[in-house]
C-alpha cells in the first residue's frame, strides 16, 4: 500500500534532547496541517521543500498545546523514500513524542511497519535491496571498519559489482541464444572459447567474494570469541586487560567466575564479542556446575576460542579435557603466568596448536600479541575492510554460492559438447540468483522477511 501515508517515531525511545516523528506519503503535509500551528501564523500547506517552521503541535479536538516543535518538509522525489516527508522535531521525552505520534495517526496516517520507510525507498527505486540491507548494518555497526563496509554497500559498490557480473552473464546468454536461433551454422571454436573465458571470469569473481564473505560476516556481526580454561588460569584477568577496566572479579580462589560475562571490544577494526566463562572442571557446587555447562555451550557456538593455561604448572587432566572439547575449532592457545618458572610442556603445546602466545596477563605482557593473533585469523593475510567490496550478509553469500554452482554446471555442459541451450538453463538460474542480491529477481516474501528485521521508524 504505497498510496497511504505512514508515520512512526524515528528516534530511540527514552529521554533525550529531541524526538522525531516522521511521516511519508502524499498526505504528509495535509496531516501535519491539522495538528500544527505556526508561531508566526504561516500556512503549513504553503511550505517550500527543505524548509522548517517553528510552532506548536495542538490537539484539534481540545486546542490543547501538546508540545513546542519544529516542523520540516521535504517534497518528493528528492527524499529518502521518494515520497513527501514531514518530520516533527519534538522534545525528547517519552510522553511528548508518543502524544504527537498519536495525533498524527488519529488524523489520517497509518503506523509504519518495521523498516517500511526503507522498504518504500527500495520499492520506489531509490536504492536496491542490498543497499537497503546496508542501512541496518550501518545502524548496528560497532567499529569504524564495520561502519565503512556498511557505507560502501549503501553507496552501491556491491550492487555495481553484482550488476556487472549479471551483464556478463547476459552477454553469454545472448551468444548462446544466437547459436540456438541458427542451428544450421556450426558453432565456431573461437565463440566457444570466448564463452568459456567469460563464464570463468564471472565464476572466479564470485568465488573471490564467497571466500572473503566469512571475514565480511565477522565485521557485520562480530567475532564470537570465548575465553576458556580451567579455574584460576587468568581468564578474567585477560578480559579485564582487553577492556582496560575491572569488569570481572579476580581472586586466587578457584571458581570465582560462575556465569558468563559478555562484552564488545574493538581489535584492529574487528568487532569482537568477548565472553569470559566459568573455569571448566568437575565440581559438586550446583551453581558453579551450571556455569561450567554454560561454558561448554559457548564453546560450541564460538567463532574463536582463546584457550588459557597456567604456564607455571604442568598440564593436568582438566587441561586435556578442555583440549578435547575445543578440537576442530579456531583456537589461540595462551600460556599465561610466564613471569613464574615455566613447568608446562611447551613442546607439546606447540605441536598441539598452530597459534600459541606466551603471556603474563597481570602485567599485560602478551595482550597485544593475542590481539594480533585474533586479527591475523580474521584477515588471513588476504583481506581487510579497506577492500571496496566485502560481502557481509549471509543471504548474499548463499545466493553467490548457488549462482556459482549453476555457472559451473554451465561450464561443464559446454566443455562436454552438449547442446548449448542446456547451458543456458543453468546460466539463467545463476542470473536469477545474482538478481536476488540486488532485488531484481527476488520474491516478495523474502523482501518482507528482510525488512521485518528493521526497527520501526527506519
Amino acid at each position: 500500500m504505497l498510496n497511504d501515508t505512514i508515520a512512526a517515531i524515528s528516534t530511540a525511545i527514552g529521554e533525550g534532547g529531541i524526538g522525531i516523528v516522521r511521516l511519508s506519503g502524499d498526505e504528509s503535509l495535509e496531516i501535519a496541517s491539522k495538528i500544527f500551528k505556526s508561531a508566526k501564523g504561516k500556512d503549513v500547506k504553503n511550505m517550500k521543500s527543505y524548509t522548517m517552521l517553528y510552532g506548536y503541535v495542538i490537539d484539534p479536538d481540545t486546542d490543547e498545546i501538546v508540545d513546542e516543535v519544529i516542523l520540516s518538509y521535504m517534497k518528493a522525489p528528492y527524499t529518502y523514500t521518494r515520497e513527501d516527508i514531514v518530520e516533527i522535531n519534538c522534545h525528547g521525552g517519552v510522553l511528548a513524542v508518543r502524544k504527537v505520534l498519536s495525533l498524527v495517526l488519529k488524523n489520517g496516517a497509518r503506523l509504519a511497519e518495521p523498516g517500511e520507510f526503507t522498504k518504500r525507498a527500495f520499492l520506489n527505486g531509490r536504492i536496491d535491496l542490498s543497499q537497503a540491507e546496508a542501512v541496518i548494518d550501518l545502524i548496528r555497526a560497532k567499529t569504524d571498519d564495520s561502519l565503512n563496509l556498511a557505507v560502501n554497500q549503501l553507496k552501491g559498490k556491491l550492487s555495481e559489482k553484482i550488476k556487472h557480473l549479471m551483464d556478463k552473464l547476459l552477454g553469454s546468454l545472448a551468444h548462446i541464444e544466437a547459436t540456438v536461433d541458427f542451428p544450421e551454422d556450426e558453432v565456431d571454436e573461437l565463440v566457444v572459447n570466448k564463452l568459456l573465458d567469460d563464464l570463468n571470469y564471472v565464476y572466479n569473481e564470485i568465488d573471490y567474494l564467497i571466500k572473503n564473505a566469512e571475514s565480511g560476516k565477522i565485521f557485520r556481526d562480530g567475532l564470537k570469541t570465548t575465553i576458556v580454561g580451567k579455574p584460576n588460569v587468568g581468564k578474567s584477568s585477560l578480559l579485564n586487560a582487553f577492556l582496560q577496566e575491572k569488569r570481572a572479579i579476580v581472586t586466587d580462589i578457584p571458581g570465582t567466575t560462575r556465569d558468563v560475562i559478555e562484552e564488545y571490544i574493538n581489535i584492529d577494526g574487528i568487532p569482537v564479542i568477548l565472553v569470559d566463562t566459568a573455569g571448566i572442571r568437575e565440581t559438586e557446587d550446583i551453581v558453579e556446575n551450571i556455569g561450567v555447562e554454560k561454558s561448554k555451550e559457548y564453546i560450541q557456538n564460538a567463532d574463536l576460542i582463546i584457550f588459557m593455561m597456567d604456564g607455571s604448572r604442568p598440564l593436568e587432566k582438566e587441561d586435556e579435557d578442555i583440549m578435547d572439547l575445543i578440537e576442530g575449532k579456531n583456537v589461540i592457545a595462551v600460556v599465561n603466568k610466564i613471569d613464574l618458572p615455566i613447568k608446562i610442556d611447551m613442546d607439546y603445546i606447540n605441536k598441539r596448536f598452530k597459534n600459541v602466545v606466551k603471556a603474563s596477563v597481570k602485567d599485560e605482557h602478551g595482550v597485544e600479541e593475542i590481539k594480533k593473533a585474533i586479527a591475523d585469523l580474521v584477515f588471513k593475510g588476504k583481506v581487510s575492510s579497506k577492500n571496496d567490496i566485502l560481502v557481509t550478509n549471509v543471504r548474499h553469500k548463499d545466493a553467490l554460492i548457488k549462482a556459482n554452482e549453476s555457472i559451473l554446471k554451465g561450464i561443464q555442459t559446454i566443455k562436454s559438447n552438449l547442446p548449448l541451450d542446456l547451458a543456458s538453463i543453468e546460466l539463467k538460474e545463476a542470473y536469477l540468483k545474482l538478481g536476488e542480491i540486488t532485488g531484481n529477481t527476488v520474491a516478495e516474501d523474502i523482501i518482507d522477511r528482510i525488512f521485518c528485521d528493521f526497527c520501526i521508524g527506519k
